[in-house]
């Protein structure tokens, strides 16, 4: 498993009733199930990567420039969120 879903998962552990928007570059990226709430809600492209596990993770980002008006439409639709800042 790359570093970056261990420490997405982590993250998530602390937070999980949160849809997390986790750093990584100039993007937030969203894994698993919060990829998928994401793009359902937010019309975001669901792609998927390979992590190194059996299968291949659903994910979606937005660039970090944008993340805020995201965010606050997760927040208007009643989810909670958790911002994690440069993963790496």
């Amino acid at each position: 498993m790359k570093d970056f879903v261990r420490q997405y998962l982590k993250v998530k552990n602390d937070y999980g009733d949160s849809v997390l928007f986790m750093r990584l570059g100039d993007f937030y990226e969203l894994l698993f199930d919060d990829a998928l709430t994401a793009s359902r809600e937010l019309d975001l492209t669901l792609t998927n990567r390979d992590y190194g596990e059996a299968e291949r993770a659903p994910m979606c980002g937005v660039p970090h420039h944008a993340a805020d008006k995201y965010i606050a439409k997760l927040i208007e639709k009643g989810y909670k969120v958790a911002v994690a800042e440069d993963a790496k």
